[in-house]
């Protein structure tokens, strides 16, 4: 199972292809990002475009989407918001199974805490994967995470 991970942002947008046949493998991993002094429909549109290229040259069979979480700034909830919102269009346009993920669940599932911090993630994401440091930049190894977290849940679904 090869598993796209998406970790949805406005200026990057993590992602990150994790194969899960046994043992856990990352393909592929990077950024998209967008540059503050465009204007937003241009930066969406690219992020759409990137995002549908991504899908149409890694052939995942799944995608997962980190869900939003809480936010303190409406601008950057907003932002985040649209953000995903073009993340899952170009999904959905590809007709990939989409699954999403809030925070909790991905915290869970890499380290049976919920309320892990960002560091435990990133050591959790590079043991699992054997690498000898965490993808960066951080949204790469929160993507990444997203991926992991599906392939988890997809293998006890499987299970029951």
């Amino acid at each position: 199972m090869k598993v796209l991970g998406i970790d949805p942002g406005l200026a990057i947008t993590g992602y990150g292809l994790v194969e899960g046949n046994g043992e856990l493998s990352l393909l592929a991993c990077g950024v998209i990002n967008t540059s503050g002094t465009d204007p937003l429909p241009t930066r969406l549109r690219k992020l759409y475009e990137e995002l549908k290229s991504l899908v149409e040259k890694f052939c995942p069979d799944a995608v997962a989407v980190e869900e939003l979480f809480f936010c303190r700034n409406v601008r950057t909830a907003i932002a985040v918001g649209q953000a995903r919102g073009v993340a899952l269009l170009a999904v959905a346009e590809a007709q990939v199974p989409l699954f999403e993920y809030t925070p909790l669940q991905v915290k869970q599932a890499l380290t049976g805490y919920g309320r892990a911090d960002k560091k435990q993630i990133q050591n959790m994401v590079s043991l699992l994967l054997g690498l000898k440091a965490p993808p960066k930049p951080d949204d790469v190894a929160d993507a990444v995470a997203v991926a992991i977290c599906h392939i988890h849940h997809s293998k006890m679904a499987a299970l029951i």
